[in-house]
């Protein structure tokens, strides 16, 4: 594995890399004090598999950074890593294509779970969303839009396969792309329908006559 971190307290990030280099063996971690510096490091590396992102950076903010990732490299999850609890900040962060929101108040089993749940190709929703009152569910119906959402051909591929309960890798080999281009497309989807999991965009695909 080879992830990124990109947060500007030194000590934040140390204590990341100890945690992952203790989880699992050969993981490269790479880290930025910044976005600017952060996305530099994209740019030079293809091979991210993941990417952890502060929201509060002194040379501009995380949203700004999640919609660049997006524009650059989709292909790689983000995973926001905030000391924000504020769920209109989660809600902001999964709509502009982050795939997981970790409090920097988690212990670090839920950061790791959060880690292999966005590998996996689905989205990490923390607990603080799922509480009364906020209208997102990880697992429960999502109102459709008012309009039929509109996504691509290939998404439409791609949404049918997430309907028959088939995991990236096996919607990969049916539809003969990368893993990594279907979380792409998948978080798209995601993003599209307005949902936070794979058990909400089916129900909204068929609610919304769209398979």
């Amino acid at each position: 594995m080879k992830l990124l971190i990109i947060d500007d307290h030194p000590l934040m990030r140390e204590g990341l890399i100890a945690l992952l280099q203790q989880a699992a063996e050969r993981v490269e971690v790479l880290q930025a004090a910044g976005g600017t510096e952060g996305l530099a490091l994209v740019e030079r590396h293809d091979d991210l598999d993941a990417i952890f992102l502060d929201l509060a950076m002194p040379d501009g903010g995380g949203m700004a950074v999640i919609r660049a990732l997006g524009e650059r490299r989709p292909d790689v999850p983000v995973i926001v890593l905030s000391a924000s609890e504020d769920p209109a900040d989660v809600r902001s962060a999964l709509s502009l294509g982050a795939l997981g929101y970790v409090p920097k108040s988690a212990n670090p089993m839920t950061l790791l779970s959060a880690l292999r749940l966005v590998l996996s190709g689905n989205i990490y929703v923390p607990p603080l969303v799922l509480a009364p009152g906020n209208t997102e569910t990880r697992d429960g119906p999502a109102s459709p839009a008012s309009a039929a959402p509109q996504l691509t051909e290939r998404q439409l591929e791609i949404l049918q396969q997430l309907c028959r309960g088939l995991s990236n890798r096996e919607i990969g080999r049916e539809l003969d792309i990368a893993e990594k281009t279907v979380k792409a497309h998948v978080a798209a989807i995601f993003k599209a329908l307005n949902v936070v999991s794979r058990t909400q965009a089916v129900g909204v695909a068929r609610a919304s006559a769209l398979i």
